[in-house]
């Protein structure tokens, strides 16, 4: 298992689990990102934040250290 910080670009994954605690955690939840969702890395930004994904139809970017507390696979 790895994080989405470490997805290459092109590449579908699903969500296996969100780490993180509190307000943090519920803040990705409500942005679409649950269990078993599939995203896709569209881009990543030149120093690596953010991350920009698709996610239930929409684009969404993430930054760094929320795409972290995501595992995926």
């Amino acid at each position: 298992m790895y994080t989405l910080k470490e997805v290459p670009v092109g590449t579908t994954v699903k969500v296996v689990k969100l780490h993180g605690a509190g307000a943090t955690k519920r803040r990705i939840m409500d942005m679409g990102i649950t269990k078993g969702i599939e995203l896709y890395v569209r881009k990543v930004a030149p120093l690596g934040d953010p991350v920009q994904i698709s996610v239930r139809g929409y684009e969404l970017s993430v930054r760094k250290a929320d795409a972290q507390m995501i595992e995926v696979e």
